[in-house]
């Protein structure tokens, strides 16, 4: 499945998870349980928003951390522009090195919190992956995305819960076309839930 997903670029897949595997842990990026289940519970469900990006997008991801989804949708969609948005420097040194090591040229790592990089960063799309709430993680993304653009975040179970709970925030982000997606159905194991609104 993950040479379907990723196609041509499964060999650049393959090395960004193996080098995840041996040195994510050490580096405080992965949990000491994560390495068996990184391509099942990680890799793959990143790799799932691949065809929700524009063709020759600006894409930011929020809080990149270990890469998850930003550096697999880099290798994925390496026609799209990436701007990884990472605060803490030993995870934006990490990011650095795989997209030199990987030659990702549509990468760019950004160290700060996305609120305090807005004036810095203007997109087409913002996506994250296990930062916060929709609650607190659309104040946070939306001023990073142009008008017309998309956040596509990636939530879990309860992502329905949560946009119940965010009618505030996204009444007062003006958001339309609101929608949740289960990607990966009948695909992988573990399928990837997405919150998925237009910036008007």
């Amino acid at each position: 499945m993950a040479a379907t997903l990723f196609g041509d670029h499964i060999r650049r897949a393959r090395s960004f998870t193996n080098e995840l595997g041996a040195r994510g842990e050490e580096l405080g990026l992965i949990g000491p349980d994560e390495p068996p289940r990184l391509w099942s519970r990680h890799i793959l469900n990143s790799v799932l928003l691949a065809p929700l990006l524009r063709a020759g997008a600006d894409v930011a991801d929020i809080g990149s951390g270990a890469g998850l989804p930003g550096l697999v949708l880099a290798i994925a969609r390496p026609d799209v522009s990436f701007t990884l948005i990472e605060p803490m420097e030993r995870r934006v040194a990490w990011l650095r090195g795989e997209a030199e090591r990987l030659e990702l040229p549509n990468v760019t790592v950004v160290r700060g919190r996305a609120e305090d990089v807005r004036d810095q960063v203007a997109v087409d799309q913002a996506t994250a992956r296990a930062v916060s709430s929709l609650t607190k993680l659309i104040p946070m993304a939306v001023p990073l995305v142009r008008s017309g653009g998309e956040i596509i975040l990636m939530k879990g179970a309860r992502v329905a819960d949560e946009v119940a709970a965010a009618r505030k925030a996204i009444a007062r982000a003006h958001l339309s076309d609101v929608d949740i997606l289960e990607l990966g159905i009948g695909q992988v194991a573990e399928t990837t839930r997405v919150f998925r609104a237009t910036v008007d």
